[in-house]
Parts: structure tokens; C-alpha cells; sequence
């Protein structure tokens, strides 16, 4: 239950003044609650930048393009000839200079009544040039003198949607801030702003620095927001870890089969992340690790190693992967190793029916298998397990906290492994993953070749077919990666279709195609065409990203490469370099290509360290974009921003593990406040927790 304290700031814009039916439509798109936005939200929605109307020049000192606050003498009014779709032009001077008006779609008797002639008015807004003179569009503000005194010097500016200006964002703010009052404080100390000062100083600002993400109340609220996601997860993390484990302590004699197995010896990285895995097993606490590698740095092969520890100590192993090819990839990389370890290995999608699901399900409750391959199919009703000790959650960022706490529910004290392909740069890996230790897989495994990574205008795509041509004859595979096209999937689907299609009109038979929104068996015969080398050329959208292993393709060749974020290029690389041929990868983007995009692509020229792009992504796109938590119910955030704000997530990471020990139910004084700065900043995990103790 919500606190009553918290009900005005949870109540609906709908009973704010001026809100009706038809403004509550745009507010709640703004605000991005299709169910009706809340006060809340409103307050939440910071500004974009600020009008410093402070600055009040002649207009022989106005600088072109910049938001001006000028006095001047209206002298004559020039509406446009009907039916042109001219301005309405209003003259007007100043003792240095001339201005003109000018108002589209404007009736005369209103713009007599605005800018009466004869009489001095105070305007503001943009001046930029017009056959070299001094010209204002649409002014954002027309006053006398009067007004002029009411008029805030500093105005904030919002992000909009079509259908609400400035003034309706401004208005409904005021209101919401006369609406709501100040809350316990939760802060420790005295804080020089208390959170409604803060949000007050940020929304009505007195300095432009009020209203930046790099000024006090801003940064005052950024903590709030980085302390809530902090303590939820500290609060996660001391209930799963306080459920004791089992300790699990393998005899080595099935870890050391799939050693012998393996063509490779293990690489420095790999057997630190095992002895720690294996350190957490044989404690006492429950496991919660985060295993990290870069593209190729054999995850899967530790994974398989930890699995071992379990099986050896007489307990169950279970894999989950986001998607169907990634965890029949999985259970190729692993079947031959299993096999030659004895292992009772199998795999359980939503592809299995029948009996043979039914028979699979048995085996798992009578223990005998080993270790299952799955995705969330795993944590359906209806399966159970004979005695399961580890969860293994590989690509952890497309399941939400939810699904993990599900899988981990499926035996007694269950230790979670999760991996990442993904490198995630460190204020993330606090942000999201705080609740685990970490380790990280930062080297390739030996024989693995640089791949020749070049960005090419889409314009050569010809030059680039026939350059595919040649590679083809002489029997190299390749990858053609089709956009993902942000409106819907369809739209991406038939980017993949025409390029299938046109490829297919210069190729015949050796082009294959794979996509989403096929059929789990005809993606598997698509992929495995292009294994055995039946396709040569594989034209597929970003189902591909992760987990697909041919070492035989050679080639990848990735079209709009500028709509992609760095972290999946690199993945989307990683395809390539994995047999014995110099590889290469193609970039192919649409000119004129944005800064953005240019620093992107040119980092990606220049590294193949994962972990260096990672944090790369996050200084050009933000952290919602490279976790992909738009889309994964990861909460993301709406105040603080970690490029400018990662300074404050140390700092209150170690704020939360300090209240959360002193005060594991949040019951003290200061406690209760903190439960407030949960609800508010909606960290609903935590607040269930404490409620279910």
C-alpha cells in the first residue's frame, strides 16, 4: 500500500486547473502513461534548456539566431493580400535599429489589439536575418511594460509533443507544484534543498544553472533517484543472498573430462572467473555473479565448467537464453563436450510437444538429466526439478529481474549465474547488476584473427556485390545484415525480403534468409543450410546478434550501419573472425551521416575491445539505448543522467548497503522516508520485498 502522504503527487494531471479530456491526451503522451499521467510525471519531466530573458539589448547589439528580450515602437501594421500565404508583418523600431513581425495564419483585428500602432511593446523571441534585416517570427512573448514586470526572467523551455506549447507544460507545472508539499527527508544530513525545494528551484528557476542537469537541485534529485535504484537493489541482493546456500563442492573428475575435451587451454580470464564462481559455490551465501565477455571470449565453456561443480556435488544445472537459436547454439557448443564428460544433457523450447516433452520433463524430475538448455520455457508451470543448484541466465539484459527470481525458484537456494555478451560499461553494471558481484572475460581465446573492419557509402553497393561475387566463387561465406527499422518489425522484415530478393536475382540458390518472424524450425533449417555451406550467403536481420557461431563465414556486410548502436555492431561483428580466414567487415551507411554516427562507425574502425566501445555507446547515446532497458523492463531513468551524474552512483551504492545493513526492513525513522523515496522514484521490486519481509 501506498503511504496517504504520497496521494497528491500520485494523483491524476486530469485535477490540475486548465487539464480537461482534450489537453490530457497530449500530457500523457509527453509523459509516456497511456493510462493517464500523474502529477508525478509531470514533475519528473525536467526542462530542456532555459530563456534567459535577462538579456535585454538594442537591436543594433541583438547577435542573429539567439532568443531576445527588445523594446520597441510599433510603426505600422502590413497584412498579407487574401488567399497568399504571405505573413502578417508588423514594422516596428528601436533608436539603433529596425524589426519586423511576423505572425502566419494571423487575424488583423487580434494583431491591432497585440501590437497597437503608435505604442511601445516589449518582445522575445528568436531574431535571425531576412534579406539583412533584423526579422522575428512568432514571437514567444508580447507585453507592455506591466507585463513585462510579471514575466519570469528565467523561463524554462521543455520537450513537447504535438498538440501542448511551453505555456501549457509551464502552467500545468505551476500548479502541480502548488499542489504537492514537502516530504520527510530522506537525505542524510541537512541537505541545502529539501526534494520539493529541489524540484521547485528546477521548474522556476532564478539562474539558468537551476535549471541544469549540472546545477544543485538537479543533481540533489539525480541522488534521490540513483539512492531508490541503489537500496532496491541492496535490498534484493540481502534477501536472495540471506536465503542460505548450499554449499556445492565438486570433485574435479567431470570438470576435468570436458578440459581434456576442449582444443584450447583455457585463457587467464577464464580461470579467474572459474575459481571465483567456484568460490561462491562452496560458500555458505547463495550465488548471484555477473559473468561478462566480449565477443568470442568463451562464456559458454565457463558456464559449462560451473555446471560441472553442480553435477559433480549430485545437483542439477539449468541454462536459460533469450531466443531459440541462442540456446540450440548453445547445446551444439556444449553436446560434444557433454558427451565426452558423460553428461545427461538436453533441451527444453517451446518447440518441444508431445511425448517427447512429456518424457523430457520426467527425466528432469527424476534427475536424470544433467544439465537442461532452455529458454524461458524453463520457468513455465509444469516444470520441475529433481534438485536444481545453479541458474545460468545468458544476454541477462533481455529478461527483467522477474524472470531471473523465477528460474531461482525452481530448486532450494539456488546459485544464479548470469552472462552478458554484451560488455556493459561499469556505472551500468552498478546501476543494474549491483545486486551481484562481477566478473569480467576480457581476452579472446588464441588463433582469433583482427577483422578488417571498413565504412563504406551505401551509395558503392554495386562495387560491394561485385566484390561479394568474387568471394563467393572462390567459396566464402558471408553474412548481409538488414536494418532494424524502429517502427514496427514488418517494416524490417521487408528490408531483409527485398535485399533477399535482389541478392537472390545475382546469387540463384546459394542465398539463404533468416528472420524474427519465422518459424523456429525454418530458422534452424536456414541456419543450418549456411553451417554446412548448402547457402553461402546469409541475408538476415539482427536475430543473428548474439550466439551464432559458422567460423566458416568470413564476411559480414551490415547495411544502414548508421542506425545501429556501437555495442551492436561490435556484436553483430563478432560473427565473423571466428575460423581460420582473415575476415572482414563491411559498414555500409547513408550519407550525409550524423556526428553521432561518424564517431560511432570511426570507433568501431578503430577497436575491437568490447569494453571499450561499451563505454563509448554510453558517452554517445545514454544509458536507456545501450542496455536496451527501453524494452527490457528494466526501470530506466528519468531524472539522473550516468554521463554527467556516474560521479553520484558509487556514492550511493555505498549509502545503500550501509542503511540496508543497519536497517534491513527500512522500519527506523529514517527508514520510513526511504520507503517514500522508493515509491516515488517507483522501485516497485524493493517495496514488494519489504512487504512480503
Amino acid at each position: 500500500m501506498r503511504p496517504d502522504i504520497l496521494n497528491s503527487y500520485f494523483a491524476p494531471i486530469t485535477g490540475l486547473p486548465g487539464i480537461g479530456p482534450k489537453l490530457a491526451k497530449p500530457f500523457n503522451r509527453l509523459l509516456a502513461r497511456a493510462e493517464g499521467a500523474r502529477i508525478l510525471d509531470l514533475l519528473l519531466h525536467l526542462p530542456s534548456s532555459t530563456i534567459d530573458r535577462r538579456a535585454r539589448p538594442t537591436l543594433r547589439e541583438v547577435v542573429p539566431d539567439t532568443v531576445v528580450t527588445v523594446e520597441v515602437h510599433v510603426d505600422r501594421h502590413v497584412p498579407p493580400p487574401r488567399g497568399s500565404r504571405a505573413p502578417y508583418r508588423v514594422y516596428a523600431h528601436d533608436e539603433t535599429g529596425d524589426l519586423i513581425l511576423a505572425f502566419f495564419k494571423a487575424e488583423r483585428s487580434w494583431m491591432e489589439r497585440l501590437l497597437p500602432i503608435g505604442e511601445t511593446r516589449w518582445v522575445s523571441g528568436t531574431v535571425s536575418l531576412y534579406d539583412g534585416i533584423p526579422q522575428m517570427v512568432h514571437p514567444d512573448r508580447v507585453v507592455d511594460a506591466a507585463g513585462l514586470a510579471k514575466l519570469p526572467s528565467i523561463e524554462p523551455l521543455y520537450p513537447l509533443v504535438e498538440g501542448l506549447g511551453h505555456g501549457h507544460v509551464r502552467r500545468a507545472v505551476e500548479a502541480a507544484l502548488a499542489h504537492t508539499a514537502d516530504l520527510p527527508e530522506w537525505q542524510a544530513g541537512a541537505p541545502e534543498l529539501s526534494f520539493h525545494e529541489a524540484l521547485r528551484r528546477v521548474h522556476q528557476p532564478r539562474e539558468p544553472l537551476d535549471a541544469s542537469s549540472a546545477g544543485p537541485a538537479w543533481r540533489r534529485l539525480a541522488y534521490d533517484e540513483l539512492l531508490a535504484g541503489q537500496i532496491a537493489l541492496a535490498l534484493v541482493r540481502a534477501r536472495t543472498v540471506k536465503q542460505a546456500g548450499r554449499p556445492s563442492l565438486g570433485d574435479g573428475r567431470v570438470a576435468d573430462r570436458i578440459l581434456g575435451a576442449l582444443p584450447f587451454a583455457l585463457t587467464g580470464s577464464q580461470l579467474a572467473a572459474l575459481e571465483a564462481i567456484r568460490a561462491d559455490l562452496a560458500s555458505n551465501d547463495r550465488m548471484l555473479r555477473l559473468l561478462q565477455g566480449d565477443v568470442g571470449s568463451g562464456k559458454t565453456v565457463v558456464a559449462l565448467l560451473a555446471a560441472a561443480t553442480l553435477i559433480e556435488a549430485g545437483r542439477q544445472a539449468a541454462l536459460m537464453a533469450p531466443t531459440e537459436i541462442l540456446a540450440r547454439q548453445h547445446m551444439k557448443t556444449i553436446a560434444p563436450l557433454a558427451a565426452a564428460a558423460g553428461l545427461r544433457v538436453a533441451l527444453l523450447t517451446g518447440r518441444e510437444k508431445g511425448r517427447a516433452r512429456d518424457q523430457l520433463l520426467a527425466d528432469l524430475a527424476g534427475g536424470a538429466v544433467d544439465l537442461v538448455i532452455g529458454t524461458h520455457a524453463l520457468f513455465q508451470e509444469g516444470v520441475t526439478f529433481h534438485d536444481l543448484g545453479l541458474a545460468i541466465v545468458d544476454e541477462q539484459h533481455r529478461f527483467g529481474v522477474h524472470q531471473r527470481l523465477a528460474l531461482a525458484s525452481k530448486g532450494e537456494a539456488v546459485d544464479v549465474l548470469v552472462m552478458t555478451a554484451t560488455p556493459i560499461p561499469r556505472t551500468l553494471v552498478l546501476t543494474y547488476f549491483g545486486d551481484m558481484e562481477s566478473s569480467e572475460l576480457r581476452e579472446k581465446p588464441a588463433g582469433r584473427k583482427p577483422i578488417d573492419t571498413r565504412a563504406i557509402p551505401s551509395d558503392r553497393i554495386d562495387e560491394i556485390v561485385a566484390r561479394l561475387g568474387t568471394a563467393l566463387a572462390q567459396g566464402r561465406r558471408a553474412y548481409w545484415i538488414c536494418p532494424l527499422v524502429e517502427e514496427s518489425e514488418n517494416s524490417d522484415l521487408a528490408a531483409a525480403e527485398a535485399r533477399f530478393a535482389e541478392l537472390t536475382a545475382h546469387f540463384g540458390a546459394r542465398v539463404g534468409l533468416v528472420h524474427g518472424k519465422m518459424k523456429g524450425a525454418e530458422k534452424d533449417a536456414a541456419m543450418a543450410a549456411f553451417a554446412s555451406g548448402e547457402t553461402q550467403l546469409l541475408v538476415a536481420t539482427t536475430v543473428v546478434e548474439v550466439g551464432v557461431d559458422v567460423p566458416e563465414a568470413s564476411i559480414i556486410v551490415i547495411e544502414h550501419a548508421e542506425r545501429f548502436g556501437l555495442a551492436q555492431l561490435h556484436q553483430l561483428r563478432g560473427r565473423v573472425g571466428r575460423g581460420d580466414v582473415a575476415s572482414v567487415c563491411i559498414l555500409l551507411y547513408r550519407r550525409p551521416l550524423g556526428e553521432v554516427a561518424h564517431q560511432r562507425l570511426e570507433a568501431l574502425r578503430s577497436s575491437e575491445d568490447g569494453f571499450f566501445l561499451a563505454e563509448e555507446d554510453l558517452r554517445l547515446r545514454g544509458e536507456g539505448d545501450v542496455l536496451g532497458t527501453r524494452q527490457s523492463g528494466f526501470p530506466g531513468f528519468r531524472v539522473a543522467q550516468l554521463d554527467l551524474h556516474g560521479d553520484l552512483l558509487t556514492q550511493a551504492r555505498a549509502e545503500a548497503a550501509e542503511i540496508v545493513q543497519n536497517d534491513s526492513d527500512l522500519s527506523g525513522r529514517r527508514g520510513v522516508a526511504l520507503r517514500l523515496l522508493l515509491h516515488i522514484f517507483e522501485r516497485d521490486v524493493a517495496v514488494k520485498l519489504l512487504g512480503a519481509g
